[in-house]
Parts: structure tokens; C-alpha cells; sequence
């Protein structure tokens, strides 16, 4: 019988009897983030919404229809090898551990590839966080550990099917990925409503997708940017339907992940075996993470529209690494907004630059109160 999965707080000796730190769940500059939640919320903050409507209209009238900020997204601010040596530097110091890493981009794998290149990552799992369109829903899946020799021509696969989804392709495919023994399949934030339908829509058809396909599903996953109440509802769906639950950090800044994974396997082959046969995880909690949920998300924003000097790719305005869909190709938000950013994005990207700043963090701690805290 396998032992239930532990979670636990980061405290001294909390780590003896583990080798090994697993940071799961990571995003870099590679990840296109989608921009489709925007006129949900734009529309409920006071004094952005009437902003906000002002330039929808404008936009409409000047080029004959509305926004689509489906055709929109933005890429985090930090590299691949950055986000790597992060979370590495955090497994070695706080755990004094070995560190293993898996990048999972939004839908492409393009981190692990670029860094299989170097001979120092060459054995660092090729992974992505796949959208599956599901009904009116869209599953995260974390998949970790793609064979390389066959990682590019998985990925296009998957592709196609975020792309073209047809419900029976997607059984293929999760059968597919569950037959490779050393891939590990993570539902991601399961009871997140990130398609703005109403949690109680979106938890039918999260639990629909479990009923057909679960059996394909390895982990659920405690999330370090989502609320309590959200990781909570994951503990108890997971001992009722029989999954272990795993860490998986979401990071989008420079803050390095807060949930991590204790293991004693040597690789990461050998930590899916331990998930996927053994059933048994053990997640750690860092101090990091009993900080307010949403104060952390206001810093990781924060850090998003920071100015980079040095961005690996030249992008050091945040306009430069939000991108618009068009025929020609994705262009930056620099290329159409050449006079400067209009009122309605001023404002509440004012208040996040002050309120999310590092200086002002000691204060924002002390106002925000701790009633997001994980406390499992």
C-alpha cells in the first residue's frame, strides 16, 4: 500500500533523510502567456473600466472591429539558463540538496532544447505545460520527461491538438504519453476557473475530464501561486479520487519557486518512478511561501513589467515583450503604441510598480493580512 503524499513547512532539519530538491513547474522567456483575461477583469476595476471601454471603442472605430486579446501575449522576463541556475542556487542552499529542474513552458519545449546544447544540461528534462482544450475549459497538464530522441516530434502532436482539438485524438495522446514510463503527468491548478466560466461550470468539467481521462493523470498539483482554499480543494480531490499530490511552483518572475519536491532518487527518471509506482510524494513549503498569495502575485507582476538593461534578447521594456498576432507575424506592443502607453494601461501598471516594489515590500506585508496562508 503507498504511503499518503506529506506536506510540510520549511523549518531547520526539515530536509535530513532527502538528497534530493525537485523544483517542478517553471516559465521563461520562451512561454507565451495568453492575454484573454484582460476584458474580464478591466471591466470590474473602478476607475481602469471606464479607461478601458474608451480605448475599446476607439480601437473599433478605427479598424472596424473589436480588441481580440486572444491574439495576445506576453513572455516572462527571464532566460532559460537563468530560471535554471534560480531554482538550483535555492535547492542547493536552503536544502543543501541536489537540485533537479523541469522547465515547463506554455507549449513548447524550446527551454530544454536550447539548453541541451550546452554539454552542463544536457541531462535536464525536456518538459512543457500543455493546454488541452476540453468543452468550454482548458486543461494544464504538466508533462515532464520527454524522451529527447522523440520530444520534437511529441511536441508537434500535442500542438496540433491545442490547436485542432478532436475529442478522440486526445485519448491517443494521453495514452501515448502514459505508455512512455519515464513521463510524468501532472494535472496543473485544477480547480482554477482560467477561462473566466464560473467555478462551478469549470469544476464539471474539470471533474469530466478526470472521469475520461484520469486514469492517464499522475499527479495533482499544489500550486505556489494559487490560493488555499484552491491547493485545499486539490488535497481532497486527490484522496478521493487516489492521486498523489506534487509541488509545482509557477513562477513567472525572478522569485525562485516555493513549493519543491524531497527525494532521495539520484535523477529525475528515478523521481517519476517514485510518483507515478510509489504513489508517494513529499512537498515542501519554503518560508516564501507563507507570505500573502496575493501579495507574491503583485511582486511577480511587478517583476513582469520591470525595466531589463541587460534581457537576453533585447527586450527591456515590458512593451517589447507583449506581442500582438497578426498576418505579418507577432508584433510588439512597441511597434503599434510608438506614442507611449495609453491611460487606461498607465494607471493600474503605476500602482503595480509601487505597490509590488521591493522597497515598499516590508510595508506591504504588514498591511496585507495572512489569511492566504498555506497552512496544511
Amino acid at each position: 500500500m503507498s504511503k499518503p503524499s506529506r506536506i510540510r513547512v520549511l523549518e531547520k532539519g526539515v530536509v535530513n533523510g532527502f538528497r534530493t530538491g525537485v523544483s517542478l513547474h517553471c516559465h521563461t522567456q520562451h512561454s507565451k502567456e495568453v492575454l484573454d483575461f484582460i476584458p474580464y477583469y478591466a471591466e470590474r476595476i473602478p476607475l481602469i473600466a471606464s479607461h478601458y471601454r474608451v480605448a475599446c471603442a476607439r480601437y473599433r472605430q478605427l479598424n472596424g472591429k473589436a480588441m481580440n486579446f486572444a491574439d495576445a501575449y506576453w513572455t516572462p522576463p527571464l532566460a532559460a539558463r537563468k530560471v535554471y541556475e534560480l531554482e538550483k542556487e535555492q535547492i542547493e542552499n536552503l536544502l543543501d540538496a541536489r537540485a533537479l529542474i523541469s522547465i515547463t513552458d506554455h507549449d513548447t519545449i524550446e527551454s530544454a532544447t536550447r539548453l541541451h546544447a550546452l554539454e552542463e544540461y544536457k541531462t535536464i528534462p525536456v518538459s512543457l505545460e500543455w493546454t488541452v482544450p476540453f468543452g468550454e475549459a482548458y486543461v494544464h497538464l504538466g508533462v515532464h520527461n520527454l524522451p529527447p530522441e522523440f520530444a520534437t516530434q511529441i511536441m508537434n502532436a500535442l500542438a496540433d491538438y491545442t490547436a485542432n482539438p478532436l475529442a478522440e485524438r486526445l485519448g491517443e495522446l494521453l495514452a501515448m504519453l502514459n505508455d512512455l514510463p519515464t513521463v510524468l503527468m501532472v494535472f496543473n491548478h485544477p480547480f482554477w476557473d482560467i477561462e473566466c466560466i464560473g467555478q462551478e461550470r469549470h469544476n464539471i468539467l474539470m471533474k469530466a475530464f478526470l472521469i475520461e481521462h484520469g486514469r492517464q493523470i499522475h499527479a495533482l498539483e499544489i500550486n505556489g501561486f494559487r490560493p488555499s482554499l484552491e491547493n485545499s480543494q486539490t488535497i481532497k480531490l486527490a484522496e478521493q479520487w487516489g492521486y498523489p499530490v506534487i509541488s509545482g511552483g509557477d513562477r513567472h518572475g525572478c522569485a525562485a519557486n516555493t513549493t519543491l519536491n524531497l527525494t532521495n532518487a539520484l535523477n529525475f527518471d528515478e523521481f517519476v518512478d517514485e510518483i507515478r509506482r510509489d504513489k508517494h510524494s513529499e512537498i515542501l513549503l519554503t518560508a516564501h511561501h507563507q507570505e500573502n498569495v496575493y501579495l507574491r502575485m503583485l511582486e511577480a507582476a511587478s517583476d513582469v513589467v520591470r525595466y531589463y538593461a541587460d534581457h537576453p534578447l533585447g527586450r527591456r521594456h515590458w512593451t517589447e515583450r507583449v506581442f500582438i498576432k497578426g498576418d505579418s507575424g507577432d508584433r510588439p506592443l512597441s511597434y503599434y503604441w510608438k506614442d507611449g502607453e495609453p491611460a487606461w494601461v498607465k494607471l493600474p501598471l503605476w500602482m503595480m510598480r509601487i505597490l509590488g516594489s521591493r522597497r515598499l515590500r516590508p510595508a506591504m506585508r504588514l498591511v496585507m493580512n495572512r489569511s492566504e496562508e498555506v497552512a496544511f
